[in-house]
């Protein structure tokens, strides 16, 4: 298959990426630095984007198996603390997901033979904020806030090529454990540091998915020629935050005592600090109805597998 990814060198743009190569798929990475990205296998090629317009890759999109469109700005900043978001900073967060979706229905429409799928990343924020009672399901309503927004105008940015006769797929992903980057080294330096413990109340629902499950999750419906439509891409077991740091600090033998009241989070990171203190128990149901199968479905073993 030849399959075109935006977001390549992201985190989860560059697993995806190093899986397809490694069973030999032909894989094309939008970049906006292409030379920074370092050595990848011999069946990669990068081509310059923008990350706004189809203007210089657009052709690619004739005849190719998928385009992926994973590019987006970390909602939560690049740097090891929260970014405030500031109105720049939720400009940024918004136009770094829907100008690249507008970008990836002009170069589908310049195809003479449309891709056969694109798959579009959301995130599980799409729902909103709910308490650890409320079981999440894709068809559960979006929410009204700030994340949730995004999400919604994130999913719409592509939309428009079901009209071209491309099936469209949407992933709501929860968090993503990975120690290469993401939340987890976030919410592991506590523990590491032995003050780790539950997160404001503790109570709220953490929806999580190790990273060979994401990919896995994204090639599957890359395949699954009936998948359309939006799938949440999280563990069938979501947790409360309490009991992932319980788990989390019984794996790195440290103590899980220490809370981190919410008051201190608002205080210090503002709005943003709803990335770890809110969250919405969002579970699998279409996923699994299609026939996917998890390797991970506790947290435990997830981050047993991660942190060896």
């Amino acid at each position: 298959m030849r399959i075109i990814v935006t977001g390549g060198t992201g985190l989860i743009g560059h697993q995806l990426v190093m899986d397809l190569a490694n069973d030999g798929h032909e894989v094309v990475v939008l970049s906006r630095n292409p030379h920074q990205a370092g050595p990848m296998p011999a069946t990669v090629s990068f081509a310059q984007w923008d990350a706004q317009t189809a203007d210089g890759w657009g052709h690619l999109a004739d005849g190719a198996d998928a385009i992926v469109n994973l590019a987006s700005a970390n909602i939560a900043g690049d740097g090891f603390l929260p970014s405030r978001w500031t109105r720049e900073r939720k400009k940024l967060i918004l136009d770094s997901r829907v100008y690249p979706g507008q970008a990836v229905v002009e170069a589908v429409k310049q195809a003479q033979k449309p891709p056969k799928v694109v798959i579009q990343a959301s995130g599980a924020g799409y729902y909103g904020v709910h308490d650890y009672s409320v079981t999440i399901t894709e068809d559960s309503p979006p929410g009204d806030d700030f994340l949730a927004d995004v999400c919604k105008q994130w999913e719409a940015s592509t939309a428009a090529v079901t009209d071209m006769g491309v099936r469209h797929v949407i992933i709501r992903t929860g968090v993503v454990l990975s120690e290469e980057g993401g939340a987890l080294p976030r919410l592991a330096l506590p523990f590491k540091l032995f003050v780790g413990g539950p997160l404001g109340s503790g109570k709220q629902p953490l929806p999580w998915i190790h990273m060979h499950d994401e990919v896995k999750a994204i090639r599957h419906l890359i395949m699954d020629r009936d998948a359309s439509g939006p799938y949440n891409l999280t563990a069938p077991n979501p947790v409360t935050n309490r009991e992932f740091g319980n788990k989390l600090g019984k794996v790195l033998g440290r103590p899980s005592l220490i809370p981190a009241p919410a008051f201190a989070f608002r205080l210090a990171f503002g709005e943003v600090a709803t990335v770890v203190l809110d969250g919405q128990k969002a579970v699998p149901q279409r996923l699994e109805e299609s026939g996917f199968e998890f390797t991970y479905t506790q947290p435990e073993a997830a981050l047993r597998e991660i942190y060896g």
